[in-house]
């Protein structure tokens, strides 16, 4: 099994064969707790406008996703966690646009599978890429804002790399860590309004979660993922 780390947009762009989309702070992160938050479906739109289309087709649907990292206006929630963790999602379609995960997900279209990656099932997305024994597998560290390298997202990417390959690695300081570099910015009073300190726990908490997130290619261009237990 050949896995290469890449980054940004372009890497999404560049990506082969298995291909994991990596935004731990805060989009990958958060669409696992919107699946634990009961919710039937999720939609990862190119760009607001076709997010706001994908809303007028699905009646029971909610829109969430930043710009900029705070909520996009006319949206029912931001980038948040900590926002998804107090909702009610039973049943309803979620429809998410971010500024570097979903973009991601948009932008790998040489992928032979797509799934989503983050700390919080990282364990899950080990064993699902263990299961399929691909040839090659590319690991999308997508970055702050798509452009800015992201201690979290590589080493999100480590963690996978190091378990695929059977090295066994301690991360735990290196996860805590998070908060006095990459994290910093959730401790920040200023942005405690669309970014808050327990966003940062939400988002760095090792498997919490037991499943995967597959994406599949809607041909309207979006891309739907699918909850698969692992």
């Amino acid at each position: 099994m050949n896995v290469e780390i890449l980054e940004f947009e372009s890497g999404a762009k560049k990506a082969r064969g298995l291909t994991v989309v990596i935004d731990v702070f805060r989009a990958f992160s958060v669409v696992c707790y919107v699946f634990d938050a009961g919710a039937a479906r999720l939609i990862a739109a190119s760009d607001v406008h076709k997010a706001f289309e994908l809303r007028k087709i699905y009646r029971n649907s909610v829109l969430i996703g930043e710009r900029g990292e705070r909520k996009i206006e006319g949206f029912e929630f931001g980038n948040s966690p900590t926002e998804i963790t107090k909702a009610d999602l039973r049943g309803k379609t979620v429809i998410q646009t971010t500024t570097a995960g979903t973009n991601g997900l948009i932008k790998a279209v040489n992928a032979d599978i797509l799934i989503t990656g983050s700390i919080v099932n990282s364990g899950a997305v080990i064993n699902y890429i263990k299961c399929l024994d691909p040839e090659n597998v590319s690991l999308v560290a997508m970055g702050y804002g798509a452009v800015l390298p992201a201690e979290e997202d590589l080493v999100c990417a480590e963690i996978i790399k190091s378990g695929l390959e059977g090295i066994k690695s301690d991360f735990d300081d290196r996860i805590s860590r998070l908060r006095y570099s990459a994290g910093r910015r959730f401790f920040d009073p200023s942005n405690i309004d669309f970014s808050p300190p327990t966003d940062f726990s939400l988002c760095t908490v090792r498997d919490r979660f037991s499943f995967i997130l597959k994406g599949e290619r809607r041909a309207d261009g979006n891309v739907e993922l699918i909850k698969i237990d692992v």
